[in-house]
This record gives structure tokens, C-alpha cells and sequence, in this order.
């Protein structure tokens, strides 16, 4: 049936498209119907099932296209949405770029609504959160075409029912870390923050485009895991960067340099849904201060000029320094008298002066979170141990002081961030071990490691065994570090140079360590 009806909307277009070029419609009303009842007759048991197919696409092809047709014939000067009065004010007016963001709505948005259910679980009711963000950015742009520009520190909350939702979504992500469908999950939690783009200026198309960037690392794991498995998440991650896609070219059409904001709107926002009332006016100015009369004035200048007129006799009034007194003539004074700090620069706080609290210790951690052990404020513990590593773990340390960590057997990498007189002991790495923001760390590789970076770090001896002096060590904007290579039941330590010499050849830039010559 809905084959059929396809096919009847088909040949009422070509009817009435034949009646508008003023053309005998009798010949191409014969040849539809021709093509009807040959459609009908190949329509055989074997071949139903396919053609039946083939015609649902057509329909649903047609369809899309009436509801474009029903959009775009809302840009016709004088035509009007149903309750449009009631939305966007009395005269009924929507601005071109709020039409334009609802086909954005209408077309990619319900494409990536449409596969998410298809999916179901998780990446449905994320889904779900997903949408009502967007539903909030078309609530702000109602209110941004018809108002102003606000001031900078009334952003925060016309933008707040819009941040509280990317907050859901980032929130939801976080709850449901041991879901099979986590990538899903990720990608649409770490580009959410392009809907950002209305307080971004005056490039607020290559924001979302960076965000896209992000989704993009997880969307390729989605799919590296189902492409030749499940070939609806490859459909679900096509129409999902389509809506950052269109998302661009929309920015790119309405609002090149920033949001576009009414100049000649209201100057106050009204209440549009979710959003709160700005503060409200300052209070009056107090009444002007009371001003001296003439009179007293002109006794104030008079004594003045009295006393310039004194002549030497204006210096009756000083003192008389003796010269063992003075300073500058006898130096024994100068260590009697010590040295006088300024008030204004005194060391000892005022008890009005704000204080910051102090920093309250946190709690250590060594624990396994999903795929990731985390080893984090640890203080003076020198036996921290990791025995169940897998090869799918990652090890995450952060500042711990004074302390040394073991882990045992195979693990996928190793980071370690802003610590302080380390120790670190491990057996294989499969990935890279990195070393970010620390000073005096130690590393000592008993198995195979391929890569080691470091970064930021003041202090650094990496101890490698027979087996790893193959491994590459990347190193930049640190120092002292060695490498210490086994020679026997010693090691030989190599420092890593720091200092480099750089020289143009004619064609290229050619660097290389510098040799200290003395």
C-alpha cells in the first residue's frame, strides 16, 4: 500500500507540473500510468519483495522532500508557521538564521535521533539529553533575534539553561563508564561543547570544527570495533559529525564573526523559557555633595597668601638639627637607628586581609577505574605494588612524592604526571611510558619498553636492561637527564644532551647536540 500510494503522488506531481507548462496532459498521464501497470504486472512472486523494498525508499525519499518544500515555504514573504504569533512575538517575524537552525533540527539532528534508537540502550537515552541541548541553543537564539547584545557578565545566565545540559550529557557519560557502548558515549560527550559557539567570537566556526576533531578519536574506535560486525554504528557515526557538518555551514552563512544579535531589538531579554531575569538597576544616586560657601573659600586663600608673604620668617617655626644629630655626618647613628620597613610594604597580615584557606590534603588512591589503574597523592609509600596489570591497562600516576610504585607483569602504557623524588619499577610496556611535569624521577625497565617521553622534567635517570636498548627516548624542554645502560652487574650512565647547534646547509635546517669544548 504505501508502494502504491507512492507511486499515485508521483503521477499527481506530473499531472499538475504538465497543467502549469500549459501542455496536453493526456499523453504523459497515459505514459504514467503505463509505467504503473508495468510496475504491477514485474511485481512476480520472486521479484515482489525487492520492488516493494525499492518503492518504501522512494516514498521515504518523497517524503523528506515534502518537508524541505514545507520549510522552505515558510522564507516566502507573508506566509506564516501555525502559532507562529504565539512564538515569536506579535508581528509574527523569525529571523532567517533561526529557520535556517531548525532545518539544521529537522534534518541532521533527527537523522542522528533516528539511528541512536535503532541502537538503543545507552546511545538512545544519551541521545535523548543530546537533543534537548539543541532544543536549548534554539530557545537562545529566539531570544538572541529579537534583543541586543547583553553585556559580557550577563552571558553566564542567558546561557545557563543551555550549559546545564551539556553538563547532563558529560554527567551521563561519567555514570555509565562500564557500558559496552562507551565510545558512543565519549564522542558525543567531548564535542557537546561546540553548541559553545554563540559565546565565541569572531571565529566561531573552527570552534565547533576543533570539537569535531575530538568526537572524531572516538568515533573511529566505534568504527574500528563495528564495521564488519554491525553496520548500523557505521550509519549511527555518519549522521552523527553530518550535524557538526552542517552545524559549520550554518555558522559559516549566519554567523561568521559571532552570533548575530538584534541592533535594533529590546534592550532587556524577557523571560523566555528556562532563561532568568537579569539583575536588576542600580540605585539612585545620592544626593550632591553640600558645597562651601563663597565666603569660607575666600578666608582660606587669604591665610594662605598671609603666610607666603611671611618672607624668611616663614622658617621661625622649624627646629634646629645639631650636626652630631644628622645622619649623613655621624655614620655610628646609621646602626643605632636600624632599618624602618614602609607600612605599605609591611610582611605581617592585616587582620582584614583575606587569607586563602589552607589546602587540604587529599586522599591517596591506587585503584583500577574501567581500563585504568590510578595512583595518585601518595606520600612517603615505598611499597605500591600492581600485580593483576593486564595488557589492555593503562597505569596513571600523579603526584605522588616519595614513594615508589611496582608493577608486574605486561601493561599497555604508563603516565606519569607532577611527581616529586619518584621510583618507578615495571616489567613490559607495550605502548610508551611517559614522564610530564616531575623532577627527580627514576625509572628502571626490567623487561621491553619501545618508547619513552619526557617532558617538562628536571631530573630524570632511566635504568634499561638488556632487552630494551632498543627503545627509543624522546625528550624536550627538560634536564638532567641519564640513561643508564647495563655493562655487566653495573650500569654506565649516558647523559641526554640538552644543548643543541643548529646550521642552514642551503636547503634545510640540520640540528645536532652541541659539544662542550674546554
Amino acid at each position: 500500500p504505501g508502494a502504491r500510494a507512492g507511486l499515485r503522488l508521483y503521477l499527481s506531481l506530473s499531472w499538475r507540473r504538465q497543467q502549469q507548462q500549459r501542455e496536453p496532459a493526456s499523453s504523459i498521464y497515459r505514459y504514467n500510468t503505463d509505467i504503473y501497470n508495468h510496475v504491477n504486472a514485474s511485481c512476480s512472486s520472486q521479484n515482489r519483495i525487492s520492488t516493494m523494498a525499492e518503492l518504501e525508499d522512494l516514498v521515504e525519499r518523497l517524503e523528506k522532500s515534502v518537508e524541505r518544500l514545507e520549510l522552505a515555504s515558510l522564507k516566502v514573504p507573508g506566509a506564516r508557521s501555525p502559532g507562529s504569533d504565539a512564538m515569536n512575538g506579535d508581528n509574527g517575524d523569525m529571523a532567517p538564521y533561526v529557520e535556517a537552525f531548525d532545518m539544521v533540527l529537522m534534518g541532521a539532528v533527527a537523522d542522528y535521533m533516528k539511528h541512536s534508537n535503532i541502537i538503543g540502550d545507552d546511545v538512545a537515552q544519551h541521545a535523548e539529553v543530546f537533543k534537548s541541548a539543541f532544543d536549548a541553543q534554539r530557545t537562545f537564539l529566539m531570544m538572541a533575534c529579537k534583543h541586543q547584545q547583553p553585556l559580557e557578565h550577563e552571558m553566564g545566565t542567558l546561557l545557563k539553561p543551555m550549559s546545564d545540559k551539556m553538563q547532563a550529557i558529560q554527567d551521563f557519560r561519567e555514570k555509565n563508564r562500564g557500558s559496552k557502548l562507551f565510545n558512543h558515549l565519549s564522542a558525543v560527550s567531548e564535542s557537546v561543547a561546540a553548541l559553545g559557539w554563540v559565546a565565541v567570537s569572531p571565529k566561531p566556526g573552527p570552534f565547533v570544527k576543533e570539537m569535531n576533531d575530538a568526537a572524531t578519536f572516538y568515533t573511529n574506535r566505534v568504527l574500528k570495533e563495528f564495521k564488519e560486525s554491525d553496520r548500523r554504528h557505521v550509519e549511527w557515526v555518519k549522521s552523527f559529525l553530518r550535524i557538526w557538518t552542517e552545524l559549520q555551514a550554518y555558522i559559516k552563512e549566519y554567523h561568521t564573526t559571532g552570533l548575530s544579535w538584534n541592533k535594533s531589538g529590546l534592550i532587556t531579554p524577557g523571560m523566555s523559557p528556562g532563561a532568568c531575569p537579569l539583575a536588576p538597576p542600580p540605585p539612585p544616586p545620592g544626593p550632591p555633595p553640600i558645597l562651601q560657601s563663597e565666603t569660607a573659600r575666600d578666608e582660606g586663600r587669604s591665610q594662605l597668601f598671609a603666610q607666603l608673604n611671611q618672607g624668611e620668617g616663614i622658617t621661625r617655626g622649624l627646629r634646629h638639627v645639631a650636626d652630631d644629630q644628622k645622619t649623613h655626618k655621624n655614620p655610628n647613628l646609621r646602626w643605632q637607628s636600624g632599618q624602618v620597613n614602609s607600612p605599605s610594604k609591611t610582611c605581617a597580615d592585616s587582620p582584614t586581609s583575606p587569607m586563602s584557606p589552607p589546602q587540604q590534603p587529599r586522599t591517596p588512591l591506587l585503584e583500577l577505574e574501567g581500563k585504568k589503574w590510578r595512583v595518585e597523592y601518595q606520600e612517603n609509600e615505598k611499597s605500591l605494588v600492581i600485580s593483576e596489570a593486564e595488557l589492555k591497562h593503562v597505569a596513571y600516576v600523579y603526584k605522588c612524592n616519595n614513594s615508589v610504585v611496582k608493577i608486574q607483569g605486561k601493561i599497555n602504557s604508563i603516565t606519569i604526571d607532577s611527581c616529586k623524588k619518584l621510583g618507578l619499577v615495571f616489567e613490559n610496556v607495550v605502548g610508551i611510558v611517559e614522564i610530564i611535569n616531575s623532577r627527580n624521577v627514576e625509572v628502571q625497565v626490567m623487561g621491553k619498553v619501545p618508547t619513552i617521553s619526557i617532558n617538562k622534567t628536571e631530573g630524570c635517570h632511566i635504568y634499561l636492561s638488556e632487552e630494551s636498548l632498543g627503545c627509543e627516548i624522546i625528550s624536550a624542554k627538560s634536564s638532567e637527564m641519564n640513561i643508564l645502560i647495563p655493562r655487566g652487574e653495573d650500569y654506565k650512565e649516558y647523559p641526554v644532551p640538552e644543548q643543541f647547534k643548529t646550521t642552514w646547509d642551503g636547503t634545510k635546517l640540520c640540528t645536532e647536540a652541541a659539544e662542550n669544548v674546554g
